[in-house]
């Protein structure tokens, strides 16, 4: 397996730009009208049954909290899976490899992402005003696992649809309680016992603790483990690239 080159990555990039954000009408403004459109429509719902949210006072920032960090996860993860298949013409070119397409996605995936966060937690900050201290460390720390995890989930995911296409819909059908299984309306210390024990092992309620930890000061959530998401993205990141590396040749030629 030959080495990325920058250029090789600079025009996948450059082409992944223009086929999947340059042909529809709303490109780039979608991306941010999608996570905006569920926030503010978990805020209408909730505001009104409710007084306030679990944490602080604004429903928008909590729920923001944990929408965002998992539309990034299904986002990178989705998008990584397809790229052989996106750039299965270019892969016969002996100077363009896969790792080449996987860090073209990653990279544009990644910068997308955080542009899509800085508008909308902009917004929310600057009109809405939301009383708190943002701990940027801890908000670092969630979006890196963010990353990791969506990069070994998308990168062994790549590799299963290659060689078995049923695995993308099962995949999708996996992930459609996601939304709820991600302590997204509700805190991780609010489940009881034996269901909080099931839900521990899902690496987004790590994630979205540790960034609901970074927007409230007061929030300290216990059950938090760095170590554990960290070693499922490195577990299937790892298997991924070894399967490609030895399999997506064979795969390709079928």
């Amino acid at each position: 397996m030959s080495l990325a080159t920058p250029r090789a990555i600079g025009a996948l990039i450059l082409r992944e730009i223009s086929t999947t954000y340059g042909r529809s009408p709303g490109g780039y403004i979608w991306a941010v009208l999608e996570p905006a459109a569920g926030i503010a429509l978990l805020t209408l719902v909730f505001s009104i049954g409710f007084r306030t949210p679990p944490l602080g006072a604004s429903f928008a920032l909590y729920y923001a909290a944990g929408i965002l960090p998992l539309m990034m996860f299904t986002e990178l993860s989705g998008k990584l899976a397809q790229t052989i298949q996106f750039s299965r013409a270019l892969l016969v070119y002996p100077r363009v490899t896969f790792l080449d397409a996987l860090i073209a996605r990653l990279a544009l995936n990644v910068l997308t992402q955080l542009m899509v966060h800085f508008i909308l937690l902009s917004f929310i900050w600057l009109v809405l005003k939301p009383t708190t201290i943002l701990d940027f460390s801890k908000m670092t720390q969630a979006y890196l696992l963010t990353v990791a995890l969506g990069t070994g989930i998308g990168t062994l995911n790549c590799f299963l649809t290659l060689a078995f296409p049923i695995w993308q819909m099962a995949w999708a059908i996996l992930n459609r309680p996601l939304f709820i299984v991600s302590c997204i309306f509700f805190n991780f210390e609010s489940i009881p016992q034996p269901y909080s024990d099931y839900l521990w092992f899902n690496p987004l309620v790590h994630i979205v603790g540790l960034m609901r930890d970074g927007y409230y000061p007061f929030y300290q959530p216990s059950y938090v483990s760095i170590v554990y998401p960290l070693g499922v993205s490195a577990l299937t990141c790892i298997c991924g690239l070894f399967l490609l590396n030895r399999y997506h040749r064979d795969v390709l030629d079928l």
